[in-house]
């Protein structure tokens, strides 16, 4: 009997050997080029934007105006400090050599990076308390690479800081490298932390997590091993999309896929091995437990990933390409970490055999173990009040989902970014003290070179504006009679500099009547420029927030259909989720407000954490009503539901544990907006897997009954 049950596992076992090793080139093939991924980051706001909108009309407008492909993108060194004509001309003249800076230890200098046409200059505070000098980089030229693929604008932004620092102390100045140049530099620095920091913590964090739900020294280890594999995967792909021009990646994207794979994959591990254990017990075959757990999870696994990678396809509905390009990338990691976990962790799980669960090795003992048990007094405690469950959980999830209204997501600008202090971000602040907000970065209107003068008088009542010059053919020089007027097929540039940060939500909300006095004026004009970017960056997520969110509630209703082969319960799962989501907006409100004292959020929150929180939180009813329905078939509804509840409650609630972790991981990047995500999906998920997958659900469905299952013919039982 032995020889014939080993002969009997003997071709499963040979294939579990081939999907290992499998798996081993494949992770060889993608895992260093998932190294590479930062190296082909693009976070240019300007560049995201959609072809139609103005800002995009304007930019291709004032690439004329320039003899090479190229666009000013300014990083400003703000000298603060009393100053005298000795001083003044210290600072100039130091800076005019900026250019022959070597960048990161190679050969590149800065001068291969400053913006053709432009001069590097240095003017005075009219309160005689500061210096600025502009340095005029190259927008095209600093989102490209150096000679040791490191990325440009932070190399150059750190060689700046540390080339200044001698002549201002010499001159009694306090130096801060700020304005765009700066302001990115640092945001480039802050998603730097997302390949190391980042992913090491998330991975620290699920280890501590598996160990303690496993309590085993060595079982932790395959599953995490399954997420690794995927990640790299994963990566490694996106890294080819990534530079062969197919996809676009930011750092914010990165970071998501990072935390996105490791959790889902971990989560789907988890139901397979909880499966897994509980067949053990009921056969000494592990290949056959393994066939039963395999038949019991495959559908819901594969269920909740597509209901997650689809919603994310979603996002290539929307006008910004760094927002479709997050839709893609995070659909190929989740469909990567479910092909990995129904492929890998069932073929490690069976190499290793039954000891892989030592100390808690599962024996042939027929005894349904997790039929006893916290989680079955919780399932038979809401058998016994359906009603009063669902009700009062009801009441305070739309208590909270009340307080979303408050919730500050109409935008925030680059400096509200930071949950720190870099020194661009201290720079841009002194900086509005000592020159208009937008000095050295204006807002550009192009008009007709005939409609110069009233287009600059039509400015003259604008929002926000302290100056309006036209764009000159050359540098003034003094003693010199001024340069024209650069016209450039009849067409020309006023450069209207604004009295706030030209990347922050004031400025941004001048554009509106800029651009309609400017029309008024030359139906022709066209305004760009960072003040203009982000506004319609800011406007392009508002439709978004509009338009994408219905589609993904269609998207996800439909496969809950199909699953569950019922609309009711795919209708009333859908709603609980969705209450779910606003009642987590709702605490966002108080949190982000009152305690975490944002000065407000990217009007993309709202999107992101719908994304996630619905599509993600999903997860958890689709594990339980997968569950309760097979077991419904056999016993009904209503015991289903309590033995659904029971048997699923710890692993559901240790995988809701595991992804509200990852997630809450991001809040360590110095980042307002992860931060805002982090803890909104961290909690979001918690709320799933604690109250509405374990009581409302459950609650609502007892009391319900078999009509849960309308229109299947489950609902006779």
């Amino acid at each position: 009997m032995t020889m014939q049950r080993a002969q009997k596992n003997r071709k499963p076992y040979a294939i579990a050997m081939l999907v290992v090793i499998a798996w081993f080139i494949i992770t060889g093939v993608f895992g260093p080029l998932f190294g590479k991924l930062t190296s082909v980051q693009e976070n240019n706001n300007s560049s995201f934007l959609p072809k139609g909108a103005e800002a995009t009309l304007a930019a291709d407008e004032i690439k004329n105006f320039s003899t090479q492909d190229s666009f000013n993108f300014p990083a400003l060194i703000l000298f603060e400090g009393s100053f005298t004509p000795a001083t003044i001309k210290a600072v100039s003249d130091h800076v005019s050599k900026i250019g022959d800076l070597t960048l990161a230890g190679t050969s590149a200098k800065i001068g291969d990076y400053l913006a053709p046409g432009q001069v590097i200059s240095v003017f005075p505070a009219q309160d005689g308390k500061a210096l600025l000098a502009n340095i005029p980089l190259d927008g095209n030229a600093i989102s490209k690479l150096l000679p040791n693929d490191e990325p440009v604008l932070p190399a150059a932004i750190e060689a700046l800081r540390e080339d200044i620092k001698p002549i201002a102390e010499a001159n009694g100045f306090t130096p801060y490298v700020t304005g765009p140049g700066g302001l990115l530099g640092d945001l480039f620095g802050a998603f730097g932390d997302i390949d190391s920091t980042l992913l090491l913590t998330t991975l620290a964090v699920v280890a501590v997590i598996l160990i303690v739900v496993y309590r085993s020294p060595i079982l932790w280890i395959i599953p995490l091993l399954s997420a690794l594999f995927a990640l790299s995967t994963a990566g490694g792909i996106v890294y080819l999309l990534a530079k062969n021009d197919i996809i676009d990646v930011d750092g914010q994207s990165q970071g998501i896929l990072s935390v996105l794979v490791i959790g889902a994959a971990t989560d789907y591990a988890l139901l397979l091995i909880a499966r897994y254990r509980e067949e053990l017990h009921f056969t000494d075959n592990r290949f056959e437990a393994m066939r039963a757990a395999y038949k019991g999870v495959w559908e819901p696994i594969l269920a909740s990933g597509s209901t997650v990678a689809i919603s994310l396809l979603v996002l290539l509905f929307s006008q910004l390409t760094n927002t479709a390009g997050l839709g893609p990338i995070g659909a190929i990691g989740i469909v990567v970490s479910m092909i990995t976990i129904l492929t890998l962790l069932p073929a490690l799980l069976l190499i290793f055999g039954r000891w892989i669960f030592w100390p808690r090795v599962p024996k042939n003992d027929g005894d349904d173990h997790v039929m006893t048990g916290a989680w079955s007094k919780v399932a038979n405690g809401i058998g016994r009040n359906p009603r009063k469950s669902w009700v009062i959980t009801g009441i305070v999830l739309l208590g909270f989902a009340l307080t979303s209204t408050t919730l500050k997501a109409d935008g925030i600008g680059t400096v509200d970014t930071f949950t720190g202090n870099p020194e661009s971000v201290v720079g841009q602040r002194l900086l509005v003290k000592h020159f208009p907000g937008g000095e050295g970065d204006p807002t550009q209107i192009v008009v007709d070179a005939n409609k110069i003068g009233v287009v600059s008088a039509a400015m003259k009542s604008a929002p926000g504006v302290t100056e309006v010059v036209p764009m000159l053919n050359g540098a003034p020089v003094a003693g010199q009679p001024a340069p024209e007027v650069k016209v450039v097929n009849g067409r020309a540039i006023l450069n209207v500099t604004l009295d706030a940060a030209p990347d922050s939500v004031e400025a941004g909300n001048d554009i509106p009547k800029i651009r309609e006095l400017a029309k008024a004026a030359d139906a022709s004009a066209l305004v760009g420029g960072t003040s203009a970017v982000y506004f319609d960056v800011r406007t392009a997520n508002n439709r978004d927030n509009k338009t994408i969110i219905p589609i993904i509630l269609l998207v996800i209703t439909l496969i809950l259909g199909v699953l569950l082969r019922s609309i009711l319960s795919a209708v009333l799962l859908l709603g609980t989720v969705v209450l779910s989501y606003f009642a987590t907006l709702g605490v966002c409100a108080l949190v982000f407000n009152h305690i975490f004292g944002f000065a407000g959020g990217d009007n993309s929150f709202p999107l992101f954490a719908f994304i996630f929180l619905v599509a993600l939180g999903i997860d958890y009813n689709i594990f339980l009503m997968t569950r309760v329905r097979e077991e419904s078939a056999k016993i009904g509804t209503r015991a289903g539901v309590i033995k659904g509840v029971t048997v699923t409650g710890a692993v559901i609630t240790s995988a809701g544990v595991v992804l509200a972790a990852t997630f809450a991981v991001l809040g360590l990047l110095p980042l307002v907006p992860l931060a805002q995500l982090g803890f909104a999906v961290a909690f979001g998920v918690l709320l799933d897997t604690i109250i509405v997958r374990s009581v409302l659900v459950p609650a609502l469905v007892h009391d319900i009954g078999p009509k849960i299952w309308w229109p299947s013919k489950l609902q006779n039982k």
